[in-house]
């Protein structure tokens, strides 16, 4: 499968249309689904729970710097269409907004995968129009569903720059569960790999 990462340029140039009706010192709403939730990585004025429909939460993604390596690439996490998603909305200061935007998509959009969209997010105090950064379906690293048993030989194989892919995978259910946000099929997914984190199938 055909991997590159995004030059410099293209990501400066995805961010700059992305903020292109952003109104300088506006505060700016971003959703958070997988690491977000536990590393966000930028400071926010306010947090709050939030659903997000039309998506759902998925291992769709293949991860060949992250979490895997082009030779064994493991699953991260992203939107794909249909359903709908849990996660947390952050409020970001308009003042931050030049600040943590750069890094912001230097970690989400390093090889293109995603497509940031501003979105509407019902959340504990009312609705409010968010980042979210959807699968892009066309983007040769989207992977559809894979069946129960591939997909946790694959989470198990992986391990990239930022650790085990079985680590990731974890982690996200445990935080999504300390944030009060169950997710049935991920939570399956992450007890299994608590339970037996090594084990591969013979074939």
């Amino acid at each position: 499968m055909p991997f590159r990462l995004w030059t410099p340029e293209e990501r400066r140039a995805s961010l700059d249309d992305a903020l292109r009706h952003w109104r300088e010192g506006e505060d700016v709403w971003v959703y958070g689904y997988g690491s977000l939730v536990w590393r966000p990585d930028f400071a926010f004025e306010e947090r709050r729970l939030a659903t997000l429909r039309g998506h759902h939460r998925a291992l769709c993604l293949w991860s060949r710097v992250n979490r895997g390596t082009p030779e064994c690439p493991g699953l991260v996490f992203g939107l794909d269409r249909g359903g709908s998603c849990r996660g947390v909305a952050y409020r970001l200061a308009g003042r931050s907004v030049p600040d943590y935007f750069p890094s912001l998509w230097d970690r989400e959009m390093s090889t293109g995968a995603y497509l940031p969209r501003w979105i509407n997010c019902d959340t504990t105090h009312g609705p409010v129009r968010a980042l979210v950064f959807v699968m892009n379906r066309d983007n040769p690293a989207y992977i559809r569903a894979l069946p129960e048993p591939e997909l946790l030989a694959i989470v198990r194989r992986a391990s990239g720059r930022y650790g085990r892919c079985t680590e990731y995978v974890v982690q996200t259910a445990q935080a999504l569960r300390a944030a009060g946000i169950r997710d049935a099929r991920l939570e399956r997914i992450a007890s299994l790999l608590e339970a037996d984190p090594d084990t591969l199938p013979e074939s």
